[in-house]
């Protein structure tokens, strides 16, 4: 089956303030902007909250436990992050953190037997995966594993949000192609069903390299380490 392809059309750039090291994962609600980051020189994890129109930084906090500094792709609630912190190396092991949206606070954490990247929370479950998305795990919200399986497709995935009633995935191309895309899958199957390619940001990073999330018609990608740049697109 062949996803439709969908077309984007840039609205905005927002340049982000201070040092976002290494850019992970976005989550946009409200007027803000929730990015996580990792300093692997210093073995520090990071989530930082902006101003969605600005740029400007409002808050940041630590998020690494021990070994584990390398946070993901992560979603949120009504009033909870889900936010994956992970060794940096493949097929490791990894917390999953409950954090307070206002104070980013830490309300709960349990341990995942891999290294994950990136989540996508739905009203019953999370869809973790792991490390260039090979493998997708479905675990229920307390930490158990119910469904392991391989990610069928070549797109190595960044970040991935349930919006709207839809998985959504954004990541990588596999070598030699250049770009990515984001892409709609169908929850049962993994198969694409709709799809926006993506190429190059002006200074040679993929537009679907890391964060990414979707709100209200508008697709948010954060691409590119410091200084990082908030691109906004319409869908069309």
């Amino acid at each position: 089956m062949l996803a439709l392809l969908l077309a984007a059309s840039l609205l905005r750039t927002v340049s982000l303030q201070g040092d976002t090291h290494h850019v992970q994962g976005i989550a946009v609600d409200e007027g803000r902007l929730y990015v996580t980051s990792v300093d692997r020189a210093a073995r520090k994890g990071f989530l930082s909250l902006y101003d969605l129109q600005s740029g400007r930084l409002l808050r940041s906090v630590e998020l690494q436990q021990g070994a584990l500094f390398h946070p993901g792709g992560f979603d949120l609630d009504d009033s909870s992050l889900w936010i994956t912190v992970a060794e940096y190396r493949p097929a490791s092991r990894a917390v999953i953190q409950r954090r307070s949206k206002q104070n980013l606070d830490l309300l709960s954490s349990f341990e995942i037997p891999d290294h994950i990247g990136a989540l996508a929370l739905s009203p019953s479950s999370l869809t973790l995966v792991n490390w260039d998305a090979r493998t997708f795990y479905t675990c229920s919200l307390d930490g158990k594993i119910l469904l392991k399986r391989p990610n069928p497709n070549p797109t190595r995935y960044q970040d991935l949000k349930f919006r709207y009633g839809a998985l959504v995935a954004s990541g990588l191309w596999p070598k030699p192609h250049k770009g990515g895309a984001v892409e709609w899958l169908d929850p049962e199957t993994l198969a694409p069903l709709q799809s926006v390619p993506f190429a190059l940001t002006d200074r040679g990073t993929p537009f679907t390299n890391e964060g990414m999330d979707l709100r209200d018609g508008m697709l948010y990608l954060l691409p590119e380490d410091a200084p990082s740049r908030l691109f906004v697109f319409s869908l069309n």
